[in-house]
């Protein structure tokens, strides 16, 4: 791939006392990771400089003060602020949600401007990020808001993709916000998904139960019979290979999820629990059904070992791949459906080395 092509990664610096900071630089630190993409920090070159030290991390990156400055082949840190800033490895505070939301907002907006190709966010503290300009449960309902479309947490390490009805919702309140308009828009947000961005042509779908053992015919619950078959099946009449409602307890265990393209669980830990299990540590947290293509990795700031040089990076090096694996996979599906060419079977996918 020719410099001047490559697919420009945009990251933001997430919570600067956690281990962002860490885990990019070590993503970066092997350089065949330039020969996919660009990559630009949205933070400072004085805290990249810190973090280098601190870790003792053989890592070079070129500080810029604007976009235009950007250079292929190099780890590009873009100045969003001039000042030092005191860096407390592990400590949970003001600051650290502070000058996270300054890297993400500068991100997002670079997105927005069509300066970087995709976005890739390091973990924040939702405790300590919120303010006036941020009043949300996390990233994925901040980005709903500022690019667009309908807004899909959906987990994905290899062929495993779960995605979710209700993402950051209290247990209590899930029922209540599941409605027959909510699962048609997830189930088509992430069919689409599947197609634009996995190279899918006609996906297949499960669809986990509300209640233990999808209610047992109403003993445990009305939910599934009442709301979710029914819906389920208006969504195949009109042409979606979508399946369940699936009893949660057994369906990984059995082996169940290989059977299908993606799987949607109905709240937050259903889908994650397992999702973890089975891939923790690689895997991604992508928000489907966006106008423009964000990826993370699958853990949190993890402030009892930052600093400690303890952090793995592999789930950040996968949410980088990731990224530009749907960017590619976008594009050509534009393409394709530009020019209206007939294709067979599932599209080719970007593999990593």
């Amino acid at each position: 791939m020719s410099a001047e092509n490559k697919i420009i990664v945009g990251i933001s610096i997430g919570d600067i006392n956690g281990v962002g900071g860490e885990i990019i630089l070590k993503t970066f630190q092997d350089s065949r990771m330039l020969d996919f993409c660009t990559p630009v920090i949205f933070a400072s070159a004085r805290l990249i400089s810190f973090y280098k030290k601190h870790l003792s991390l053989d890592v070079n990156f070129h500080g810029i003060d604007k976009m235009e400055d950007l250079l292929p082949n190099r780890i590009n840190v873009l100045n969003i602020w001039k000042e030092q800033v005191e860096v407390q490895l592990g400590e949970e505070n003001e600051t650290g949600g502070k000058y996270a939301l300054k890297s993400l907002t500068a991100a997002v907006r670079s997105l927005k401007n069509q300066e970087i190709n995709v976005l890739v966010t390091a973990p924040i503290s939702k405790t300590n990020i919120q303010s006036d300009q941020f009043n949300f449960p996390g990233h994925t309902d901040y980005l709903a808001k500022e690019l667009g479309g309908n807004s899909l947490m959906l987990m994905i390490s290899g062929d495993l993709r779960i995605g979710l009805l209700t993402d950051h919702v209290a247990l209590k309140d899930v029922v209540k916000n599941l409605s027959e308009k909510l699962i048609q828009t997830k189930a088509a947000t992430i069919q689409k998904s599947l197609i634009e961005d996995f190279g899918f042509i006609k996906p297949k779908i499960a669809v986990l139960g509300i209640n233990p053992h999808t209610g047992d015919n109403g003993v445990i619950g009305s939910e599934d019979d009442k709301l979710l078959r029914p819906t389920l099946d208006r969504l195949r009449n009109n042409g979606m290979l979508i399946f369940g409602p699936y009893a949660a307890d057994s369906f990984f265990g059995s082996g169940n999820y290989e059977n299908f393209d993606a799987v949607i669980a109905t709240y937050h830990d259903q889908g994650l629990i397992p999702f973890k299990t089975l891939s923790f540590g690689k895997g991604v947290n992508y928000t489907a059904g966006l106008n423009f293509i964000r990826t993370s990795p699958d853990h949190g700031t993890a402030f009892d070992i930052a600093g400690k040089n303890q952090a793995d990076f592999e789930s950040f090096r996968e949410a980088v791949f990731s990224a530009i694996s749907i960017y590619r996979s976008r594009k050509e599906y534009a393409e394709l459906t530009e020019n209206r060419l007939p294709v067979q079977g599932k599209r080719t996918h970007f593999k990593k080395k």
